[in-house]
């Protein structure tokens, strides 16, 4: 493997991404591309496959603030691994977990993406889950944006999760969303997780209304739907 494989940040409307993505650079010490406002997940994964020139690559979310010591060692994926994530910490819960983390992922298993909700559950081949804590998840920049992390998150939460969580581990998950403890716009990812989490109970689990989840634009209309129903 190339021992500095390509890395993408993907951003689609996230107030803090030239920032991030500079600070990505800057951290990492090599340029990073980027692709930005492309509308629907699986279709930006598909394209950010189509950026890179290597084998595998890096891939963080707008919202990701990397750490200033991270720096992720080029070994190689095993065999059969098709995507490895580093943790990111959750700025409202304090935990520190798979969500919104750094990913090294095979532009070949991209190219190959399966169906599920969390897209990159879909890949062809095994997920490996790093333990080092390589930033946080600046989703706490807006409330919209702080209301779609809880209302996406809790919604596949509840859903099940994609990925083989035990039952327990997803129940203390989503609790700790619908209780956040700490910092900025608590209770808008509050009430995105209690709406997501009504979304679930109320859509059947093959219905084609949860790929809502990956759709910007419907998030940003329902957000709007929903404030403007409380303001009534």
């Amino acid at each position: 493997m190339n021992p500095h494989p390509d890395t993408v940040m993907l951003s689609f409307d996230e107030p803090l991404a030239n920032d991030l993505h500079a600070r990505l650079e800057h951290v990492l010490g090599r340029p990073v591309k980027r692709l930005h406002g492309v509308v629907g997940m699986r279709r930006a994964y598909r394209l950010a496959a189509d950026l890179v020139d290597t084998d595998t690559f890096l891939l963080a979310d707008g919202d990701f603030h990397i750490h200033a010591g991270f720096d992720p060692a080029p070994e190689p994926l095993a065999e059969g691994v098709a995507m490895r994530v580093w943790k990111a910490t959750n700025p409202v819960t304090g935990r520190a977990y798979g969500y919104g983390g750094i990913k090294l992922i095979r532009r070949e298993a991209l190219q190959h993406l399966g169906e599920a909700v969390d897209v990159l559950a879909a890949l062809p081949g095994r997920v490996e889950f790093h333990e080092q804590v390589a930033g946080t998840t600046r989703f706490d920049q807006s409330p919209y944006h702080a209301w779609k992390a809880g209302f996406r998150e809790v919604a596949m939460l509840t859903r099940g999760c994609e990925y083989g969580a035990g039952t327990d581990t997803t129940r203390e998950q989503i609790r700790a969303w619908a209780n956040p403890a700490r910092g900025r716009f608590i209770s808008w990812v509050q009430q995105g997780a209690s709406h997501g989490a009504a979304f679930a109970r109320a859509t059947p689990e093959h219905a084609p209304a949860w790929e809502h989840l990956n759709d910007p634009r419907w998030l940003r209309a329902r957000f709007d739907t929903v404030q403007a129903r409380e303001r009534s």
